[in-house]
């Protein structure tokens, strides 16, 4: 446990840290404390933090920078949310209008890597393979598109390559029979029953109606599970551009996906903000990384999360209130949406 003056100092330490980049020495703590104490005396409380994992000290300076241990004794004991200092424009709500969803998960990646200068990530619910209509338009004498809509209004759009010409009115008989027959069914259902349920229509309509369903599931299928923006952003990060090993591996997370899904799947396990700090655990291994998440919900569940990906020298206070912010603007714009 730390006295009061101890926590003070750490505070103090951990903000000048953030907002300055540059070890903190006691003389400089002294003055951003506040408190009327000697360097000598700062020093000794400095030391006391060290040997506690709190703070370290780089070889180069004689200043000290916070640990992962302290960052997360600053995040969950020492922060202070201001909720009404987050300064949104007027068009931010805009960009996270009920719309089609995967548009709502694009925009909101976009915007928080637009509002926080780092990464935003958004993970894509979990999608039903359910279609609510199909639409069939002949574009030119073998090349049919497929228009897909599911059940929550997102929109798909495929084109297949038929055997031989199809008329309109065939179009419209293929899909109407799909729309009256299926509608409301996963693909991979309607797929398994075409084929025993349509050997009493023409072969060209129901090799329309195969393939139109092979490219839907396979379309839902390839959807990206997670949405990244404003990977560049990391480049004009000191702390990653600094070590371009580190800045590999950042990159590294983005590309594979597959762990950084698997934190974000952790994360829509809590209710409201998480930060996950680099080097506490297997969760966030890289040392200079940390992740602010909140999950997001349509009609009161929780479908997906989404957060923010920077250094450790992140300013913590903004980012919980753009995460916070953003969560509930998708939850609503999804909701809504329906």
């Amino acid at each position: 446990m730390l006295d009061s003056r101890a926590k003070l100092l750490l505070r103090a330490l951990v903000e000048r840290y953030i907002a300055d980049g540059q070890p903190v020495g006691s003389r400089t703590l002294s003055k951003a404390a506040g408190l009327d104490l000697s360097p000598a005396t700062i020093r000794n409380v400095m030391s006391d933090l060290e040997d506690l994992g709190l703070i370290a000290s780089p070889h180069t300076s004689a200043g000290r920078i916070p640990t992962p241990k302290g960052y997360r004794l600053f995040v969950d004991t020492m922060l202070t949310v201001r909720r009404d200092a987050l300064d949104l424009s007027a068009d931010v709500p805009a960009s996270l209008l009920p719309d089609q969803p995967q548009r709502v998960i694009s925009n909101a990646a976009n915007l928080l890597s637009s509002l926080s200068h780092f990464v935003g990530v958004v993970m894509v619910p979990k999608r039903s393979t359910a279609f609510r209509h199909i639409e069939f338009l002949g574009l030119s004498e073998r090349r049919v598109l497929v228009i897909i809509v599911s059940p929550d209004g997102d929109v798909q759009n495929r084109i297949v390559h038929t055997n031989s010409h199809l008329t309109t009115s065939q179009l419209t008989e293929a899909s109407n029979f799909l729309n009256t027959h299926y509608a409301g069914l996963a693909l991979d259902v309607v797929k398994d029953r075409l084929r025993l349920e349509v050997d009493n229509l023409r072969t060209e309509i129901s090799s329309l109606m195969q393939s139109a369903v092979d490219v839907g599931v396979q379309a839902i299928e390839s959807q990206a599970e997670v949405v990244i923006a404003g990977e560049r952003n990391l480049l004009s990060v000191s702390d990653f551009s600094n070590d371009l090993g580190n800045l590999r591996r950042m990159f590294d997370l983005f590309e594979q996906k597959a762990q950084l899904m698997q934190l974000l799947d952790v994360s829509s396990q809590a209710e409201g903000v998480r930060i996950f700090i680099g080097g506490e655990g297997q969760v966030v291994p890289y040392h200079d990384l940390s992740i602010v998440s909140a999950p997001y919900e349509v009609d009161g569940t929780v479908v997906g999360t989404l957060g923010v990906i920077g250094p450790q020298r992140m300013p913590y206070d903004r980012m919980i209130q753009i995460v916070d912010i953003t969560s509930k603007l998708v939850s609503n714009a999804l909701s809504q949406g329906k």
